[in-house]
């Protein structure tokens, strides 16, 4: 029996094959081994994208207004089920029932129970009518599956932490709302209007740098620091 011949160096080795790199001539093209998906491509984050305000659940109202529904119903609820099983009515019932039929229209009672309930009335509706969450400001929105927000006092950091960055700066103070930032700087060296016209560019960046969806605009003060003593 011949044993196969071991061509390697040595004993159990074995012989890496030559891989030959086939160059392409011009204008071809190799193909891939496999399919490569499209990479979608990333919407430009410069642009106004329009996003809307976020809707607050708002839990803590609903739930007093459930639970003080539900002591109402129940209270009449028991009242009801004690007369069909043969017992008297409950005072409470009796006298607020002699009430709403012997009392006048324009009783001062009357009247301030009417503009209690047409206040309460009012205030859920403008409840359920208005976003709320006033304090969360919309960002552009890159991608229309994706909502992002930040919070005012984010945004407030952000900007005083970009005007502490200013030269002759000593102190920012930085107040956020929904269409405007109140920025009050102290300047305890170079001329004021130097430090402003800084303060301008770098505001200005700063703000298009939060990604906003409605930008604020930046109203600036710059002043000096008061006299110790």
């Amino acid at each position: 029996m011949n044993e196969p011949q071991d061509h390697g160096t040595g004993e159990g080795s074995t012989q890496r094959l030559p891989v030959v790199d086939r160059g392409t001539e011009p204008g071809e093209t190799l193909a891939p081994d496999r399919d490569v998906p499209d990479v979608p491509e990333v919407p430009d984050a410069s642009g106004g994208g329009r996003a809307g305000r976020f809707w607050s659940a708002r839990r803590v109202p609903a739930g007093i207004v459930a639970l003080l529904l539900l002591v109402l119903a129940g209270f009449f609820l028991y009242d009801v089920v004690a007369v069909r099983a043969g017992r008297d009515a409950l005072g409470w019932r009796r006298d607020l029932a002699r009430q709403l039929a012997e009392r006048p229209v324009d009783d001062t009672w009357a009247l301030v129970g009417a503009g209690v309930a047409a206040a309460l009335g009012l205030w859920l509706l403008v409840l359920a009518l208005t976003p709320g969450l006033r304090r969360v400001l919309p960002m552009r929105r890159t991608h229309p599956d994706v909502r992002a927000g930040l919070h005012r006092r984010a945004a407030a950091t952000v900007l005083r932490d970009r005007a502490m960055e200013v030269s002759g700066v000593q102190s920012a103070r930085v107040r956020m709302r929904r269409s405007k930032a109140r920025v009050r700087a102290l300047s305890h060296f170079r001329e004021l209007d130097a430090v402003r016209a800084d303060l301008d560019g770098v505001l200005d960046e700063a703000v298009r740098g939060l990604g906003l969806a409605r930008p604020p605009a930046v109203s600036l003060r710059v002043a000096r620091p008061g006299r110790k003593g």
